[in-house]
């Protein structure tokens, strides 16, 4: 259904919100929107306090585990947690706190998707997909979404539809749906700019997915928030980063949107 899900980014150990399209292994190519002086630990407590279920703490490479930890703790069983999650650390997150874990990249080596390392990580899982969320995250390329992994700049051989497009590994939604509870869906090219939703991917989700999905990339407005229900017919929801005052931001209040939730929950 469609929530106001926040996020809590975190590079070289701190909350960030960065321009998604300029994340590299360079740092002179990055762009960063703000830089948070307050702990990870302290939007976990204020999420916990205002029971916003489903917000999700993203690792964007090394460096990043004991801020993460310290989210985990702050809201034991309430964050998932995603950035480098593998077969072989999947469960210690959930062991350390996580609710769920995002993966990503570990499904695609060498670009590729791989459906041997997704039953990898939902056997170590002990085969509860209630514990796993596959992120998506995309950068349009003409008229398709492809799949992009590796911050974003690689893009993998995996494009986001249902099965009208039979390319790469096949329907990605439909393949994935049984191996896991949740998508979340970076539009990266939209990520951190601000600049609009990708409204059209938002209504091909709604009609796609069957499960929870959540989409991020360019919300700017409280009311982003309705026309990704009205688009979605109600079933995506929707992260709001930059543009939230919490993280700088001066176009979106964190309290109407944890407004808006609450009025939503009473309808």
């Amino acid at each position: 259904m469609t929530r106001f899900r926040p996020c809590i980014d975190l590079h070289a150990g701190q909350v960030k919100q960065i321009v998604g399209g300029t994340l590299s292994d360079t740092s002179s190519d990055l762009k960063t929107n703000h830089v948070s002086k307050l702990p990870a630990s302290h939007f976990g407590e204020i999420y916990r306090k205002h029971r916003l279920n489903g917000a999700h703490v993203i690792m964007l490479g090394p460096g990043n585990e004991s801020a993460a930890q310290e989210a985990l703790e702050a809201w034991p069983g309430g964050l998932q947690v995603g950035g480098g999650i593998t077969a072989e650390n999947a469960r210690q997150w959930i062991e350390r706190g996580a609710e769920k874990v995002i993966v990503t990249s570990y499904l695609f080596p060498q670009a590729r998707f791989s459906l041997d390392n997704l039953k990898a990580i939902l056997e170590a899982l002990n085969g509860d997909a209630e514990k796993l969320v596959v992120d998506l995250s995309c950068r349009r390329i003409g008229g398709r979404w492809m799949v992009a992994m590796n911050k974003w700049q690689t893009l993998t051989d995996m494009e986001v539809n249902w099965g009208e497009i039979e390319t790469g590994p096949g329907p990605s939604i439909r393949l994935l749906e049984p191996f896991c509870s949740e998508f979340l869906i970076h539009a990266a090219d939209n990520e951190g700019l601000q600049s609009g939703i990708d409204g059209e991917l938002v209504v091909k989700l709604g009609q796609w997915c069957t499960i929870p999905v959540t989409y991020a990339g360019g919300a700017k407005h409280l009311e982003d928030l309705d026309v990704v229900k009205r688009l979605s017919a109600g079933k995506v929801g929707l992260t709001i980063g930059s543009a939230l005052d919490v993280f700088g931001g001066g176009s979106v209040k964190f309290d109407d949107c944890v407004r808006w939730n609450q009025q939503q929950d009473i309808r």
